[in-house]
């Protein structure tokens, strides 16, 4: 059912359900309205600050309480550790969700320590202009970037006793926040200096500090295809599930096991099982 709105509401997303038909909305009581959902009897009116925190809100993932990081940093260095980001954005109610894999880096010129949620942050990464989520992509849009750490299977055969399910321990972060357009809608020397910070830093933690600058011009030269954003951070989650809910004796059981694997995600979680307090 469609339940047209006042003109003075113009371009403002509007849900009905059960095929009710609501009385006159409250205009004149809200200055600025960004959604309007109708439940039951009662027009929900939500201002644009609020409609941005509901829609923040869903975006949060659900972490038992044993499997938190145990300290902030923990999520920082997971996201340092393991760059290759999954962002997400809800899209249209035509097109549906959005969802690219792509590299991100902290901004290097973001100064001072993270917050222990890391709202106030600043990511920057890139896509390929030629990718339909870059075109979806508005300035100020909400979204999610997912972070995965390391992960392993855990076989009920490690916990040594017959009553037992098998599970899968990981580790991940899922940083909120708003996206912004560098030099949209064509590249520029700012796409340029997110390419080469995205260069700089993997090539120091992953690479052999390979020596661009004799590249720069061929960078130049498919700048066209990029598409650089800017993502500011407004809180984060982490999960660290690594055993905590099993017995020490199981715990130390898992770790031994994780450690004497030839896969290097194995040996990560481990470590971070050891760091665990």
């Amino acid at each position: 059912m469609t339940t047209p709105l006042p003109k003075l509401w113009a371009g403002v997303s509007l849900s009905v359900s059960n095929g009710f038909r609501p009385p006159r909305p409250p205009v004149g009581r809200i200055r600025e309205v960004a959604a309007i959902t109708i439940q039951k009897d009662a027009w929900l009116v939500f201002s644009a600050d609020e409609t941005t925190r509901r829609r923040e809100d869903g975006f949060k993932m659900f972490v038992p309480p044993q499997y938190k990081e145990p300290a902030g940093s923990w999520m920082v260095d997971l996201i340092r550790n393991n760059p290759l980001a999954l962002l997400v954005h809800n899209g249209s109610p035509f097109t549906g969700p959005f969802a690219t894999h792509l590299p991100v880096i902290p901004d290097p010129e973001m100064n001072g320590d993270w917050a222990p949620d890391l709202k106030g942050a600043t990511l920057l990464g890139h896509m390929n202009r030629s990718n339909p989520h870059w075109s979806a992509l508005e300035a100020g849009e909400v979204g999610l970037l997912t972070f995965t750490g390391p992960h392993g299977y855990v076989s009920p055969t490690v916990y040594g006793k017959t009553q037992a399910a098998p599970t899968w321990n990981f580790t991940s972060v899922h940083v909120r926040g708003t996206i912004q357009k560098i030099d949209s809608p064509g590249p520029s020397e700012d796409t340029l200096e997110v390419v080469t910070s995205t260069v700089k830093a993997f090539e120091a933690d992953f690479g052999t500090d390979w020596d661009m600058s004799e590249s720069i011009n061929y960078f130049r030269k498919i700048l066209p295809d990029v598409g650089a954003f800017r993502f500011t951070v407004s809180g984060a989650d982490g999960m660290f599930k690594l055993s905590q809910e099993q017995a020490p004796e199981i715990r130390d059981r898992v770790y031994e096991s994780f450690s004497a694997r030839d896969c290097a995600r194995h040996r990560a979680a481990a470590s971070l099982m050891a760091s665990l307090p």
